[in-house]
């Protein structure tokens, strides 16, 4: 925010700089001898002088994320490396033109735009892409859908990966994406991007809470899924965890009500489970799809196994899940 702050400080600065004084601030301009105000027209230099200041304020901050992204995007950030061709500008409306196949992913996450350029060097080409989402929650489940689930997470913002072909990582609001063409000897270059970019994006640099909450044991992997956790339609947008045997999941509701009620409508979903006891309120089932089942409300959130051998594993699993949920 150090941009909008600075065009915000000086914006006020002229603005003061105009007012009269002695006296309360105030962005009148009296008129000049000879040339009154019309009839009915007192203060109107006033309103125009607020409202286009007003105007120019909005514009300014409207910019300022373009402005952000595309000083992400560039190939100087790297000695040796040029820009090739006008650089690339979507928005959710447009981006199927730049990925037709995987286009939906990235506005189902919440993609408010994206830019990117091509940079040549004597070596080759890197493709440099900036994805800007609506949060830092979207912008770290776009990347774990895209990393390498067989390389390490590096400390990059709040993760990423440096592979023999690109690089991708996360921070604040922002996904990054490097490729580069010939892959050979490009992994130096792909850091050095990385690096660089990532120094000049502000936001969080800590991988979501909820991730930390998932029992250890036999974990695989944990992604943000967009909507229908477990393939439920009352579930819309939650953290999904995958374990040698079974799932869980973690979604956030808006507040305690809003969770209990959708509890509710899942015991229907659900009509053959039973009471359990965990969280503030819980009940296990086992179901033709999802196996053995334990869904309880925490607060404001809604947790859970699944695929277990039976609802009475499934709950031992949930409660410990449930110990470790904080922040509501």
């Amino acid at each position: 925010m150090k941009l909008q702050e600075s065009c915000l400080t000086r914006l006020l600065t002229v603005s003061l700089a105009r007012t009269p004084s002695p006296g309360p601030a105030r962005l009148e301009k009296a008129p000049a001898p000879g040339h009154p105000l019309p009839q009915g027209g007192e203060g109107r230099t006033s309103e125009w002088s607020a409202g286009h200041m007003l105007l120019l304020l909005l514009a300014v901050l409207a910019v300022v994320p373009v402005a952000r992204a595309a000083g992400v995007a560039d190939c100087r950030l790297v000695a040796g490396w040029e820009q090739r061709g006008v650089p690339r500008n979507y928005n959710p409306d447009n981006l199927y033109e730049y990925l037709d196949g995987s286009a939906e992913g990235y506005i189902l996450y919440g993609l408010v735009r994206m830019q990117g350029v091509t940079c040549r060097s004597k070596g080759g080409s890197i493709t440099f892409d900036v994805f800007e989402m609506n949060d830092a929650d979207s912008a770290y489940g776009v990347f774990t859908t895209n990393l390498d689930p067989q390389m390490p997470i590096e400390k990059l913002g709040m993760g990423g990966q440096v592979l023999p072909r690109r690089a991708l990582f996360c921070k604040g609001n922002y996904y990054v994406e490097l490729s580069a063409s010939p892959q050979k000897g490009a992994v130096t270059a792909l850091r050095a991007f990385a690096t660089e970019a990532e120094k000049r994006i502000e936001g969080r640099v800590t991988p979501p809470a909820a991730i930390s909450w998932f029992p250890t044991a036999k974990l695989a992997s944990v992604r943000l899924i967009p909507e229908s956790v477990l393939g439920l339609r009352l579930l819309k947008r939650g953290f999904v965890a995958h374990y040698e045997q079974g799932q869980a999941f973690v979604v956030m509701e808006e507040s305690p009500g809003s969770a209990a009620a959708i509890l509710d409508q899942l015991r229907q979903r659900f009509p053959e489970g039973t009471p359990a006891h965990v969280a503030d309120e819980a009940f296990q089932a086992d179901d033709q799809y999802l196996g053995g089942l334990c869904m309880f409300r925490k607060g404001r959130y809604l947790g859970g196994f699944a695929n277990m051998p039976d609802a009475q594993a499934a709950t031992a699993q949930a409660a410990s899940l449930a110990e470790h949920i904080s922040g509501m």
